[in-house]
């Protein structure tokens, strides 16, 4: 998962490689980021859908999503991809200098998987020598792209502009049907607070409200009692279950789960 100091460090060209074994995890796409898979394949899942890359694919992930990932590189190879991605900053510019605003309210997909178009090749292509200069680039340089991705995406898709000109910040949502279908995320409470249109104090006091718990007890409840029933009445391992349900490392994960049943998960 990216920290949040990465989150704040993040380039906006970025490359992933992973070599030799599959890695999965989870991420909070911070900005909108317009990538490439290069080689390898990638399946990403929100709380209602699973996306898939493979070598070739262009996506556009929005932002402001919560991502399970899973990265596995092909037999012998490396998994690699790029993403270029596209700051508030540089799109508010953008839409002020060329009269670019969003029509309406986006509701779809949290990963937009992007037909192919001459023109997104080329651009990535073009990247290939940045990825060999220190970062951060030369910002005229990183600045002149930003704006040439920008054309280019909204002349393959004119609608996107609904989606990359949408400057609205998450709004006050139904906070127990949010946490009840995003528990298994492991973010600070201040994102859920964010994604959920609240303060952290008012996410705190409107939690305890609804739950009578804090939210920091309410979540290792309800992941650990998730994990009893997959272990339990669906037969995966504990190794399966604990990244996918929030906890950080086995050794915690399986120190928690003694605790609460009094058995070590590996004896279900």
């Amino acid at each position: 998962m990216l920290t949040e100091n990465q989150i704040n460090q993040q380039s906006e060209i970025h490359y992933s490689c992973y070599y030799t074994r599959n890695r999965g995890g989870e991420q909070f796409i911070p900005e909108h980021a317009f990538s490439f898979q290069i080689s390898g394949n990638l399946t990403l899942t929100d709380t209602d859908k699973v996306y898939n890359s493979g070598p070739g694919d262009f996506r556009l992930s929005r932002r402001n999503q919560l991502v399970k990932f899973l990265k596995q590189p092909p037999p012998g190879g490396e998994f690699k991809s790029v993403s270029i991605f596209l700051d508030q900053t540089t799109l508010r510019n953008f839409s002020m200098e060329y009269g670019y605003k969003a029509e309406k309210k986006y509701e779809g997909d949290s990963i937009l998987t992007l037909k192919p178009n001459p023109l997104y090749k080329s651009f990535m292509d073009s990247l290939q020598p940045y990825e060999h200069i220190p970062q951060p680039a030369d910002k005229n340089l990183l600045s002149l792209k930003l704006r040439e991705v920008i054309l280019i995406l909204l002349q393959g898709n004119p609608e996107l502009k609904d989606v990359l000109f949408d400057f609205s910040e998450p709004g006050k949502i139904d906070l127990e049907g949010f946490m009840n279908k995003n528990f298994h995320f492991n973010v600070q409470l201040k994102r859920f607070a964010y994604l959920t249109g609240r303060s952290l104090a008012t996410f705190k006091r409107d939690f305890e409200k609804i739950f009578h718990i804090t939210p920091n007890r309410w979540l290792q409840h309800k992941r650990l009692h998730e994990a009893h029933y997959q272990i339990k009445e669906q037969g995966k391992a504990p190794s399966d279950v604990y990244l996918e349900l929030g906890f950080e490392d086995l050794s915690h994960f399986s120190f928690a789960f003694k605790k609460a049943f009094g058995v070590a998960p590996s004896r279900i």
